[in-house]
């Protein structure tokens, strides 16, 4: 291993005095090889951010020296490698190819020093000075949402962005991270860490803007990222692969063993519960991301995440440190908990002429209404109801053509969920294509074996439905040419004709006058993944050597990265087990123990998941959790009839006889068959391994 240092002389770089001065940044390639290191000898040089671009398969880790003559600890200059744009976009494309080093916060600082292991052909430092700005930001303040720090308040430069923003169709999940850089900066500091990272992001690694949506301090203030406004769903460069549908919040230090300030933990929890009620996302819940690409995963790999998500989940990284992904588990039961009442995931199918669905979940049993209105701003369509769910058909078939717009509403606190309904003969499009699931495993094991195409039809017309490889070849046809109405549609399709592979699923459509549409998902086969089940329905984890734990099996047809998840509702509660394994059938047993305490009784769902080279396989399992002894009671002596709180197995006793009955569900339950005379004792044995208190009678 080669281990070389370099020093760095940065005379006028920056102006000597701080004053009310805008930030700045300047670049500088630092000699390599046979070349003269520059002596450090002018103290007036400063900076207090730093960040370093190269060449070459090499690392290259840096110090620097504070005003104060001290130098800090060596650093990784990019622990987070993918804390980047999406691959194939003009932002990624400016940076070259420049391995970049990571916007590093090191505190007002005059010299800085290399040191380079492996192979490292050129190196290039980026040097920002950006002073405090000495007053507060003004903040703005929305519903339900933190006092969010404008971009005028943390001064941002609007001159040097370079595009416009973009914006996704929807937001799905938050990826939380840590900043690299020193975690004892001060309130007034925060601001100025803030510009000085979007100069860098701009001016050092080519990007449009800087990179995250949001930021939080240790002291809990919230900062606006990205341009384009803080209730849009922003396209941002925090997550290479996961940009297009997440919003990247960062909190302001180093977090991989520093405890996390509960003041950032409290304005964390407090901006996602907001940003993704806006988006009307369930933060306690998971789902599967289509990766657009990135080392860890390649693109169109579909990938199981949380809702509230930290980056490492998404890349190889180490983002956002220990200390503080440890705390997500728990950070996204705060978020789900905060603000309720809530209305989740609206659906809104169909088109004008024709039926239109509403669906919507509400996170409580609650009043609600739809209202659809046309461009006049004329209602022409509503319905009410009570419960936890929203579904209504509006039959619009005798409408014309034209713009109409929904609202889906219920108590004044709830977020409305709002959108616009297009029509017409002239409008031709198909909505909604997804496969369910995205990834299957057609090894006739009954599981995932097939999977449900659905779309949305505007308009008439004659459908065909493909399949084809990442080189456009068709491989399969799922319909053929045939005549399908407006509205919803579903078909299903067994994938058992398709090798291992990621497909696209390609839906073309055409109508009367000309009109075409087309529409693409995705589909991932992977038969890596098998056989999954648990050795019980239920297990008793109450420490009493009575199915005390409880097994789950698969089968592996090639190595794989598992992962075994425990959910309840949707919601991540523990992780078993995740690492490597080697093909073969596997045993992972759990004793139902979670982070903090032990598993509450109820119902929960075992997920497994198996990624390979094609996708990541997710199959659930259901179980449940009872740790409550069952309860009997003798009713009736003859004939014998008991009473038994749960199904159990029944065990009786008569004198030196013995009989076993199944009380197949709550209640009353007769056994037949059963001795005339003499002392019966009975005890009840549930799904779990619990036992009741024995019962007699005469």
């Amino acid at each position: 291993m080669r281990i070389l240092r370099l020093s760095l002389l940065l005379a006028l770089a920056f102006p000597a005095a701080a004053g009310a001065e805008d930030a700045t940044i300047v670049s500088r390639n630092v000699p390599l090889g046979g070349e003269r290191a520059l002596a450090l000898t002018n103290p007036s040089a400063r900076f207090n951010l730093v960040g370093l671009h190269w060449r070459g398969p090499g690392s290259v880790q840096f110090r620097t020296r504070s005003l104060s003559g001290r130098w800090s600890a060596w650093k990784a200059a990019a622990p987070e490698a993918e804390d980047r744009p999406d691959a194939a976009t003009g932002e990624r494309a400016r940076s070259g190819s420049w391995r970049l080093g990571n916007p590093w916060w090191v505190g007002p600082s005059d010299r800085i020093e290399y040191r380079l292991r492996g192979k490292v052909t050129k190196l290039r430092a980026f040097f920002v000075w950006s002073p405090s700005p000495g007053v507060p930001g003004r903040t703005l303040q929305r519903a339900g949402a933190p006092a969010i720090v404008p971009r005028s308040g943390w001064n941002a430069d609007e001159k040097i962005r370079r595009a416009a923003p973009s914006f996704a169709p929807n937001l799905r999940l938050a990826l939380v991270h840590h900043t690299a850089g020193a975690n004892g900066y001060s309130a007034a500091q925060s601001p100025a860490i803030v510009r000085a990272i979007q100069l860098y992001h701009v001016k050092g690694n080519g990007w449009n803007d800087i990179g995250y949506n949001f930021l939080v301090d240790r002291f809990g203030q919230v900062f606006e990222g990205r341009y384009g406004g803080v209730e849009r769903n922003v396209v941002g460069a925090h997550a290479e692969g996961f940009n297009t549908g997440s919003v990247g919040v960062a909190v302001l230090g180093e977090y991989g063993s520093l405890a996390v300030a509960q003041t950032s933990r409290d304005a964390l929890a407090t901006l996602l519960a907001w940003r993704l009620d806006v988006a009307h996302v369930d933060p306690a819940t998971t789902l599967s991301f289509v990766s657009g690409g990135n080392a860890r995963f390649a693109a169109g790999l579909p990938v199981f995440l949380r809702t509230v998500s930290g980056h490492r989940d998404t890349g190889f990284t180490d983002c956002p440190g220990n200390a503080l992904y440890n705390l997500l588990t728990g950070l996204a039961g705060d978020v789900s908990r905060r603000g309720l009442p809530k209305l989740y995931s609206p659906l809104v199918t169909g088109a004008v002429p024709g039926t239109v669905r509403f669906r919507a979940r509400l996170s409580a049993a609650l009043p609600w209404t739809v209202e659809v209105h046309d461009a006049a701003g004329t209602p022409v369509g509503s319905s009410a109801g009570l419960g936890p769910s929203v579904d209504w058909t509006w039959d619009a078939t005798l409408l014309p053509p034209g713009s109409y717009s929904y609202a889906i509403r219920s108590e004044e606190s709830v977020t409305p969920a709002r959108g616009a309904l297009g029509g017409g003969e002239t409008a031709l499009s198909v909505a909604g294509l997804s496969a369910d699931p995205e990834t299957v495993s057609p090894n006739a094991d009954d599981i995932a074996d097939e999977t449900t195409i659905s779309y949305t039809l505007t308009s008439a017309a004659n459908v065909t439905v493909k399949v084809r490889d990442d080189f456009g070849a068709e491989v399969a046809t799922i319909a053929g040419k045939a005549w399908k109405r407006p509205g919803e549609h579903a078909l299903r399709f067994d994938p058992v004709v398709l090798p291992d592979g990621n497909f696209h699923i390609e839906l073309s459509a055409s109508a009367t006058g000309g009109r075409q549409a087309s529409a693409t998902t995705q589909l991932a086969v992977s038969r890596t993944l098998g056989g999954v089940r648990a050795a019980r329905l239920a297990f008793s984890p109450n420490a009493d050597g009575r199915a005390d734990r409880i097994a789950f099996r698969f089968e592996l047809t090639g190595p794989a990265e598992v992962r075994l998840r425990i959910l309840k509702q949707g919601k991540w509660v523990a992780t078993p087990f995740a690492g490597s394994l080697d093909k073969g059938v596997r045993q992972v047993e759990w004793d139902g123990a979670k982070r903090v305490g032990r598993l509450l009784d109820g119902t929960y769902d075992a997920v497994v998941e198996a990624t390979d080279a094609v996708a990541t396989t997710a199959v659930a399992v259901p179980f449940t959790a009872d740790t409550r002894e069952p309860r009997i009671r003798i009713v009736q002596r003859f004939p014998l009839r008991l009473w038994v709180s749960e199904p159990a197995r029944l065990t009786l006793r008569f004198g030196t006889r013995n009989l076993v009955h199944e009380a197949l569900k709550p209640g009353d339950a007769r056994v037949p068959n059963a001795p005339r005379l003499g002392i019966v004792r009975a005890v009840a044995w549930d799904a779990a391994g619990n036992t009741s208190a024995p019962a007699s009678k005469r």
